[in-house]
């Protein structure tokens, strides 16, 4: 039985998570999505309501009923012949992603995680209310593009204001590229909020922090950890000061876990990496739950076997 791992070509998270499986002598067949069409092979069919044939490429090949699960590990996207007209690409994109992600998404196998479940989890609304819903604590939230709204809410907020994004954050502008993260409002930024007209805007009161956690959960597994920020820019978001950085392996809180538990079950997640702020007073305040997290930095710096946990949960394989 092998694992699928659908990766790009470079992801050293990857690499390390194959070697242990390789060390348990568990088949692997590693692909991106990018290789569809052009190097990689299908032929799928369905017989009595399970899907059959097999996937293969130049090197190696496996039959889908001999796939016990997959790592849907951040791969990049279906790649159409770009010398086709752009409607024609697209329409082979659509297919591409319809039919080859669509015979993968119906196999009964233990995704990690599930293309489907990934793309609910996207959306920090939904997840900020499930997370509620299981006993997690999470931070009062206005989401407007009204100025004036945005304007009540922070000034009912007991104390400063943060805004975050909820995406990525990436943009490139003039060749270079930039990168922003939480920003704590100042009194330049309340003077004029029409900005807040612009698109969806996200605001939030900003929580005090003892430190932060960042638990990586892998099946029933739990490896939470401290991070302590020692400069000002890392207490606000610590993505942006890396440097400043301490790490500490910590204790699981058993009400903790169990909130976490829930969560996990209920948005049928094999495995995510929860971020929480937790307050002097001992109270962990959830941020996000990221369902394809970098996992290799935390494990270098505290020495939590991650890689191990992951290679064994997808080497057991079950659903």
């Amino acid at each position: 039985m092998t694992v699928l791992v659908l990766a790009r070509d470079f992801d050293p998270t990857a690499d390390a998570v194959i070697t242990a499986l390789t060390a348990q002598h568990v088949p692997v067949f590693r692909t991106d999505l990018a290789a569809f069409p052009a190097q990689l092979r299908l032929d799928a069919r369905l017989r009595d309501g399970t899907w059959t044939g097999r996937l293969w490429n130049d090197h190696h090949e496996v039959a889908l009923e001999d796939i016990r699960s997959i790592w849907n590990r951040n791969p990049s996207t279906y790649r159409a012949d770009n010398t086709l007209a752009p409607d024609v690409q697209d329409f082979c994109y659509r297919e591409a992603k319809l039919g080859f992600g669509g015979v993968l998404a119906a196999l009964d196998v233990l995704w990690a995680n599930h293309p489907n479940r990934c793309a609910d989890a996207i959306f920090k609304p939904y997840q900020w209310r499930i997370a509620a819903e299981c006993g997690l604590t999470v931070a009062g939230t206005a989401i407007t593009n009204d100025p004036d709204t945005a304007r009540r809410f922070i000034s009912t907020a007991p104390g400063d204001t943060i805004t975050k994004a909820l995406g990525p954050t990436g943009i490139v502008r003039d060749g270079q590229a930039t990168t922003g993260g939480t920003r704590r409002l100042n009194e330049k930024d309340l003077a004029t909020l029409d900005g807040v007209a612009r698109t969806a805007t996200t605001l939030q009161p900003f929580v005090p922090k003892a430190f932060e956690v960042r638990l990586t959960v892998i099946g029933d597994e739990m490896f939470p950890v401290a991070i302590h920020a020692h400069s000002e820019t890392a207490r606000i978001d610590y993505r942006m000061d890396p440097d400043s950085l301490s790490y500490e392996l910590l204790d699981m809180p058993g009400t903790l876990g169990q909130a976490v538990a829930r969560y996990m079950k209920r948005t049928e997640l094999a495995y995510a990496a929860f971020d929480f702020v937790v307050t002097p007073d001992g109270e962990f305040v959830m941020l996000e739950a990221n369902t394809g997290p970098q996992m290799g930095w935390i494990e270098a710096a505290t020495g939590a076997p991650i890689t191990e946990a992951m290679a064994t949960l997808l080497a057991k394989g079950t659903p």
